[in-house]
């Protein structure tokens, strides 16, 4: 247990004000705020309106927190926002129905199946990039977006999302994640109860997001025989079916899908979004990326499993593009009980926060925390990482279920843009991390430039086929 050890410090963010300072501070420039906490202690309290909070600096303390949830439970001001979309669903659901839950989805997201969706990975990757043209510019945090909409929407409904229920899906995330970002910081009720603008517009973004996913289950169960499909849809439906306490209920199913479905687009957009606005800035790391892509391919539009498992440097891209801007990148817990953390006695109700991107940006764990190195990840120095440091994906039996696809969905998309475009950014247009509910570059726009490499086989210099 942490808590005895004489070594812990504790203390108090500053501020002439601290209700009004901190959240205006984690607002405004949420990132330089959380790292300047550790200067005042490894457990550091805030303010977030009316709500006293504390903040876990150091990782021993996070991981303390992370592997008793049964203490630390899920709770506080993020998942109070977000169960009014996602209902109790796997992500927000307390801890005593975690279990039955996550039994529930596991078989969907274990390696075997996981390998099993490498192939439309690739073609939802191969046909973002076939619209790109030679010398042109693309939104590409939109074009990641739709990436990452496809190949959540086919593992989720098979081929059920139609293009106009696609757009939909990708606008109203754009609201939701922006809007619970400030309901997280400014936890006061009554002020998202005023039918302000902004207020009106994420409303009506959670109802729509609802209502594309309670047209598809509709749908679904219009169709005899339908609900045997191997996808995750088909899986829940046949639980909603059963008899007994496992019964998925209708609202029960419906939270599942909003969960599986935000967690599943934004996250990995933001991620591969990430990834490329940080080549563009480290030529060596692109063209070592550049060339191993080549070598492995080998003239391939796409991965299959053999290739993926011999991207070993493009997964190094992935690992060191989630340290330095992981798309979660702020949480809460909430204690169940009285407990001493850090030797403070932190009654129950208490909300607890940590964020990876402080911990990440630790130099104690990550030497230079503010170069871009994915050499760090290569097997024989990853092991000088301190265990725990690393932490995009939570850890704990609450840790992301989707972890293993959202690595392979993200390497396997890299390997396919990077063989065939050189992404450079447009001046104005960088679009720098702005977080939000997650993390990530929001408006990225970059132009287009086609790659020259040997396809297997052919000469040296040869292109590959055209775009």
């Amino acid at each position: 247990m942490p808590e005895p050890d004489p070594e812990w410090t504790a203390g108090t963010a500053p501020g002439t004000c601290p209700s009004v300072t901190h959240a205006v501070a984690l607002f405004r420039r949420p990132l330089d705020f959380l790292t300047s906490l550790p200067a005042h202690g490894d457990l550091v309290e805030i303010r977030l309106g009316p709500v006293r909070a504390w903040v876990a600096c150091e990782p021993r303390l996070v991981h303390h927190v992370l592997m008793d949830p049964r203490t630390f439970d899920k709770g506080g001001p993020l998942y109070d926002r977000l169960r009014t979309l996602m209902g109790d669903g796997l992500v927000t659901c307390r801890q005593e129905a975690h279990r039955r839950q996550r039994r529930l989805l596991q078989p969907a997201f274990g390696p075997p199946r996981v390998a099993g969706h490498l192939a439309l990975i690739g073609e939802e990757a191969d046909a973002v990039c076939r619209a790109w043209r030679a010398g042109h510019t693309v939104d590409l945090t939109a074009a990641l977006t739709a990436l990452t909409t496809g190949v959540t929407s086919r593992v989720l409904f098979s081929d059920s999302l139609g293009a106009a229920q696609a757009a939909a899906v990708r606008d109203s995330l754009a609201v939701i994640v922006r809007g619970l970002f400030v309901r997280t910081v400014v936890p006061v009720d009554a002020l998202f109860r005023v039918p302000t603008p902004g207020n009106r517009r994420y409303l009506r973004a959670v109802a729509r997001l609802h209502a594309v996913v309670d047209s598809l289950v509709a749908e679904r169960r219009r169709d005899a025989g339908c609900d045997e499909r191997d996808d995750l849809l088909g899986t829940l439906l046949r639980c909603a079916h059963g008899d007994g306490a496992g019964a998925l209920t209708e609202r029960g199913l419906r939270d599942q899908l909003v969960t599986l479905l935000l967690t599943g687009v934004e996250s990995t957009a933001m991620c591969l979004a990430s990834v490329f606005a940080l080549l563009a800035g480290h030529p060596d790391a692109e063209r070592r990326l550049h060339e191993e892509v080549d070598e492995v391919l080998a003239g391939r539009s796409v991965p299959g499993p053999g290739e993926l498992a011999r991207l070993r440097y493009t997964r190094c891209v992935v690992t060191e593009t989630l340290r330095v801007a992981p798309p979660g990148w702020l949480f809460t817990r909430v204690t169940t009980r009285e407990v001493r953390l850090a030797g403070r006695r932190l009654p129950r109700g208490t909300t607890v926060l940590y964020s990876p991107y402080l911990l990440h940006h630790d130099p104690a764990s990550f030497p230079e925390p503010g170069r871009f190195r994915p050499e760090r990840w290569l097997p024989e120095r990853a092991a000088a990482v301190p265990g725990g440091a690393l932490l995009p994906f939570a850890a704990g039996n609450r840790k992301c279920i989707g972890d293993t696809l959202a690595m392979t969905e993200a390497t396997a998309a890299v390997a396919v843009v990077a063989a065939r475009w050189r992404l450079r950014p447009v001046s104005g247009h960088e679009g720098p991390p702005r977080p939000a509910a997650t993390l990530g570059p929001r408006s990225l726009v970059m132009r287009c430039e086609p790659r020259r490499r040997t396809p297997a086989g052919g000469p040296p210099g040869a292109r590959p086929p055209a775009p």
